[in-house]
């Protein structure tokens, strides 16, 4: 089991700081107002999402390996089968999946990233998702210059928190684990990592209770300027 130090502990700087992008760095809460656009509970939006990865967990520990945006627009197709909805299925499901394209930053992201540049850190994002979605949210943000790659499952072959994806990335950088950390805020995304052998940060901006059943995070900040404050 690893030691998880406090930020008072002063955890040695990461060369490679490796982001989740889905939630971590984007605010997806306006996708909610997409589904209620075609006539669907706002709620829905995280019941659909919350069974778009446990269904991409359940296929990537069956040896199978499917694009985010398969499984997105199919899962999203079933969720809302059932609706009343003020369009057809087709353009229900083409409407909310546009939302990607046009989700921002949460606010402590941009600082928190340039905060973590200036300390010569490298910074690359891994997501489940492609990188298309990955580059347009941080182009349009302004921030794309900051990451040096933008990494995505779907050439590893298998989602996180399979172990496998987190080696993916690393031999791409050509970094070892111990010397790279894990950013999200996906407390399954910080278990996986920590057992790839990562370095972890969960960012932690609802204060809500880390589940005990994972491995603990080694840092655990309530933002971005936060964390690069603590690795300084």
């Amino acid at each position: 089991m690893k030691d998880h130090p406090s930020i008072l502990d002063g955890p040695r700087r990461p060369d490679l700081v490796v982001f989740d992008v889905n939630e971590t760095l984007s605010d997806m809460s306006p996708l909610a107002v997409r589904f209620e656009d075609v006539g669907a509970p706002r709620l829905l939006a995280q019941t659909w999402f919350a069974g778009l990865l446990r269904d991409g967990f359940a296929l990537t520990v069956s040896g199978m390996a499917e694009p985010f945006a398969r499984l997105a627009a199919e899962s999203l197709r079933l969720e809302l089968e059932s609706q009343d909805l003020d369009r057809g299925l087709d353009e229900a499901v083409e409407h909310v999946l546009s939302g990607f394209a046009g989700l921002a930053l949460h606010p402590d992201v941009a600082d928190g990233l340039h905060a973590l540049a200036d300390l010569g850190v490298r910074l690359v994002t891994l997501s489940n998702g492609s990188t298309q979605v990955a580059e347009t949210l941080l182009e349009h943000s302004g921030v794309r210059s900051l990451f040096e790659r933008l990494l995505s499952v779907e050439e590893a072959g298998l989602w996180k928190p399979a172990s496998g994806a987190y080696d993916y990335a690393l031999a791409e950088c050509g970094v070892d684990a111990e010397d790279a950390m894990l950013v999200a805020v996906h407390p399954w995304d910080i278990n996986g990592a920590a057992r790839a052998g990562l370095g972890t940060a969960w960012i932690n901006r609802a204060e809500a209770r880390y589940p005990a059943y994972f491995t603990g995070p080694d840092l655990s900040v309530t933002s971005l300027p936060e964390l690069a404050r603590a690795i300084t």
